[in-house]
């Protein structure tokens, strides 16, 4: 019996592994032929609308779940009991702030899973099984509750302390907090959900790494994930600090794009970091959180005075004050979203422009733009409520268009960012993996 397990193992050892799937050729096409805006499909847009819709209900239910909880007392009712579990100071935060998490979470459960199970399999833009589904959420609570442990007692420590400025002293804690994040959730987090490995395509990986050496990005490393198991949507992006920093391409976009569409996208990647957009965003972030809390600061005290008796907390350092904390900060965020969103797309569209001036492939850039769109059955021209208070990026028909007008260096015109870059290097090998 065991000498056949041994040879039907053996025989297996044996087989050819299965052949990758076949990735497009090059484009036909010179980089001088303009792409033309593909419009929306019949089911594009209806996938445009219903995300609208949906968007809306989402604010909705935030904000009476937050008021819910609050004037029920309910906020309060799970403040005693995280007293009675934790005990002291510290325990009691960690266990209010895990049975908040649950509870919202089990609330808002079935728009959830409406939204990124139901939806994206109804319009075939998702793989994920539903036991998948399940572990990635249970991962991603888990993951929340962890987060809330390490920081939430950061606030409440300091709204004991210093009443009049911790609004302040928490927007500064929070700094080393972002900075962590971005260096850690590449190494620690990201792994918890998805299978992450070398390249499997060496000549495009060698090719990847000498346009970072050319983009000035040392210590590269590049992983192939793989998303295909979640979905049909395409995505690559530059992540980490210092040591951790990687490039990183779903197999999904691997699959769809040639190779100078994917060169040109991760030209657009490697613009982020060139052009300081890393650190500029976690000093905004910072900013933000300060505007943010001061607001709170400046409103949430009046507010206790008038409904504390329903609340059943009077002070802002109880525990139980955590979802009005939310609910003021959640309201000002959304008054200045159109602001914070405007300066993402900026920075989204100077790394479209760093992408084109650094492979000078406008042809492919309006095609992988193309091919983004389709697969993630894209609007290229939605309206402006959407561009201001949804649109983190430019929008599809716009990022095309100018792919095909931006060519400084056919014009005779100085490049803004070509000053940046070296001049094409030797290909080096790529790096040994050393996660």
């Amino acid at each position: 019996m065991v000498n056949a397990l041994a040879l039907v193992v053996a025989l297996n050892l044996l087989q050819p592994a299965p052949a990758a799937p076949a990735r497009p050729g090059p484009s036909a096409a010179s980089e001088d032929t303009a792409v033309a805006v593909p419009p929306a499909t019949p089911a594009a847009l209806r996938y445009y609308a219903s995300g609208n819709r949906l968007w809306v209900l989402d604010q909705v239910v935030s904000v009476v779940l937050l008021v819910t909880i609050l004037f029920t007392g309910f906020s309060a009712t799970l403040r005693t009991w995280a007293r009675r579990i934790g005990r002291n100071w510290f325990f009691t935060i960690v266990v209010y702030f895990a049975l908040f998490t649950i509870v919202t979470t089990v609330i808002t459960l079935p728009l959830t899973y409406y939204e990124e199970f139901v939806r994206q399999h109804d319009y075939g833009l998702s793989n994920q099984t539903l036991r998948k589904w399940w572990t990635d959420s249970l991962t991603t609570l888990t993951i929340t509750c962890v987060a809330g442990a390490l920081f939430l007692w950061v606030p409440y420590l300091l709204l004991r302390r210093s009443p009049r400025r911790w609004w302040l002293y928490t927007a500064a804690a929070a700094v080393p907090f972002i900075i962590v994040a971005n260096m850690v959730a590449p190494i620690w987090i990201a792994p918890l959900f998805n299978k992450f490995e070398p390249m499997h395509d060496k000549a495009l990986e060698a090719r990847i790494l000498e346009l970072a050496d050319r983009a000035g990005i040392e210590g590269s490393r590049v992983f192939e994930v793989d998303k295909s198991v979640d979905t049909k949507t395409l995505n690559a992006y530059v992540a980490g600090l210092w040591q951790t920093k990687r490039i990183v391409l779903w197999d999904t976009i691997i699959g769809r794009m040639d190779d100078q569409e994917l060169l040109f996208v991760m030209g657009h990647e490697m613009g982020h970091y060139v052009l300081g957009h890393v650190w500029q965003l976690v000093a905004f972030s910072s900013m933000l959180i300060m505007v943010l809390l001061y607001a709170a600061y400046r409103t949430v005290g009046a507010i206790v005075t008038r409904y504390g008796h329903r609340f059943g907390f009077t002070d802002i350092a109880d525990v139980a004050s955590l979802p009005l904390l939310l609910l003021v900060t959640n309201v000002f965020a959304f008054a200045i979203a159109p602001a914070e969103l405007a300066l993402s797309r900026h920075f989204e569209h100077e790394a479209d422009r760093f992408g084109l001036e650094i492979t000078q492939a406008n042809h492919s850039a309006g095609t992988a733009f193309v091919k983004l769109q389709q697969d993630a059955l894209g609007n290229p021209w939605p309206g402006t409520l959407y561009k201001l208070w949804r649109a983190d990026h430019p929008i599809l028909g716009e990022r095309i268009e100018f792919s095909n007008d931006y060519h400084p260096w056919r014009d005779g015109t100085p490049s803004r960012y070509s000053d940046r870059f070296r001049s094409s290097s030797v290909r080096r090998e790529p790096r040994p993996d050393h996660r």
